[in-house]
């Protein structure tokens, strides 16, 4: 019997729904359940031939554990080596590779010295480091937030250099990325699961429960088709077998904005019924795809083009021009879910109390 497991954390409302919906099913010779864990031991399996993870990005001890069983055969999803090393701002330079438009980006130095660190560890960047050039090179109005992490947390929208010196100071130790704001008119964010993908419009800027309560889907084919290609080939490249990818379109062209979303939200209460019903449904299948293609004894994980191209010296390739839209005025429609199946201009400060902001 190949057991499938799912490793979670506060959420109440996909876990169990992604279990009932492969028990359903009666398999023979495959059930699933809540992950148990009763020892964790150096090299020993885990009794899963496959496992979700939904929580590990905030318990260590969870990703020790994922990573061991991954050694000793267990599938899991996703990744747990990449998931450790993979963050934003590289995934921004992966779609610059690709071809895939991307706000422009810089990457800027914590506002706090790390730890057990002082002027001297940053020799190498100070004072040559401009804050103001830098970020002129992106320009305002703009986003900052964590170059690594998710949630929306400690994100903020600056209009001014003021509004930079205003908020720097409230990200304390974390390394931010300053990000070109796109003025878009279309919003969408796609789930991609083992090559599945649904499109589904989105509005970040209404509160977080009225988010997928969007009134647009685009009737350009030809655009939705260009989304979707863009969903493939950065999840292909970065190795996610389950992974959200959020698009910003301004004069019909989509920027990709956050695609290193790998435990991303899947609650009844926010997604929506259609979305929740998408997710649990196609979950449930890939899992039961990668359980029937364990294999004990070996690695069972996805390694994306980014690692098999480094490790056989090869490059990514960018995507055909022709598959990159042109600009033009995108019309809507009715919002329906779309689905497709493809098999401080200043140095570091010492480390304060300084109280952290939370989302903006």
């Amino acid at each position: 019997m190949k057991k499938i497991g799912i490793l979670f954390g506060k959420e109440n409302t996909f876990p169990q729904a992604f279990v009932d919906a492969i028990n359903a099913k009666n398999l023979k010779d495959i059930k699933a359940e809540a992950v148990e864990i009763t020892s964790v031991e150096q090299g020993v399996p885990s009794g899963y031939s496959v496992i979700i993870d939904r929580i590990s990005q905030d318990v260590p001890f969870y990703r020790a554990f994922l990573k061991n069983a991954a050694l000793t055969g267990t599938a899991v999803i996703n990744n747990p080596f990449w998931w450790s090393a993979d963050e934003k701002f590289f995934n921004n330079a992966v779609a610059v590779q690709l071809g895939v438009p991307v706000p422009k980006t810089q990457l800027l130095p914590s506002h706090v010295f790390p730890p057990d660190t002082n002027d001297q560890s940053f020799r190498n960047l100070y004072p040559s480091y401009t804050w103001d050039a830098n970020m002129n090179k992106v320009g305002f109005p703009a986003f900052m937030k964590p170059h690594a992490g998710g949630g929306w947390k400690h994100v903020y929208k600056l209009d001014t250099i003021s509004d930079f010196h205003a908020n720097h100071p409230q990200t304390g130790e974390l390394c931010m990325l300053f990000q070109e704001a796109i003025d878009f008119t279309d919003y969408y964010r796609c789930y991609f699961v083992g090559g599945r993908i649904h499109i589904m419009p989105y509005e970040p800027r209404n509160p977080h429960q009225d988010r997928y309560k969007a009134d647009h889907m685009s009737k350009d084919a030809g655009l939705l088709e260009t989304i979707r290609n863009y969903v493939i080939a950065l999840n292909e490249a970065l190795g996610y077998d389950f992974n959200t990818v959020e698009f910003a379109v301004k004069n019909g062209i989509p920027y990709a904005i956050d695609f290193c979303n790998p435990a991303p939200d899947a609650d009844r209460n926010s997604v929506g019924e259609e979305n929740f019903a998408w997710i649990v449904k196609n979950a449930a299948e890939f899992a039961i795809e990668r359980a029937k293609a364990q294999k004990d004894g070996q690695m069972n994980l996805t390694w994306g083009k980014v690692i098999q191209n480094g490790v056989s010296g090869g490059a990514l390739s960018p995507l055909a021009s022709a598959e990159k839209p042109k600009a033009k005025k995108v019309e809507k429609t009715e919002a329906k879910p779309v689905e497709t199946a493809i098999t401080s201009e200043e140095t570091p400060k010492k480390k304060t109390s300084a109280k952290t902001k939370k989302d903006a």
